[in-house]
């Protein structure tokens, strides 16, 4: 956790349901599977807060609306909102959305991730900074980065 929280006492949710995914008939084990908005949504749900023992759908800071997907362009958006308009974490939390992605879905997924409008001060450099391949990549050789990112990231047993 991080001293100094920015948001102390955020507005904690309830977590949706998870819903059961119907079985399809494999016909072909090699064939690639459809991905669509719930699967991206349950990739990412439960990331941790870097500030707070929350995850960030309990924080509302991601939601299925929020998950754009079209398939057969092998295009993913999430749209992130903040809890606070100053975040400082904005750009951890993008961080940790996009390396989560990247661990989830087929190399062909070209994945955007992006604060949503009006909910950061600093909307533009945080958009700018997440699709940035060399500075995602810059920000992945940074250790400390990588720690904070990987705990975020670590499964919670809760």
């Amino acid at each position: 956790m991080v001293s100094g929280l920015i948001n102390a006492n955020p507005v904690v949710y309830e977590k949706k349901e998870r819903r059961v995914r119907g079985a399809t008939a494999v016909l072909d084990e090699y064939a690639a599977e459809p991905i669509d908005q719930l699967e991206i949504f349950d990739h990412i749900r439960d990331i941790k807060d870097p500030e707070h023992p929350y995850s960030l759908e309990e924080l509302k800071v991601i939601t299925e609306d929020a998950v754009e997907v079209d398939d057969e362009r092998s295009y993913a958006r999430v749209t992130f909102t903040p809890t606070v308009e100053h975040c400082s974490m904005a750009t951890v939390i993008g961080l940790c959305l996009r390396v989560k992605l990247m661990r989830s879905l087929p190399s062909r997924y070209k994945v955007d991730i992006r604060v949503a409008p009006g909910t950061h001060a600093t909307e533009a450099a945080v958009n700018k900074q997440l699709n940035d391949k060399e500075r995602v990549a810059a920000a992945l050789e940074n250790p400390n980065l990588v720690d904070m990112v990987d705990e975020c990231l670590a499964p919670s047993y809760a």
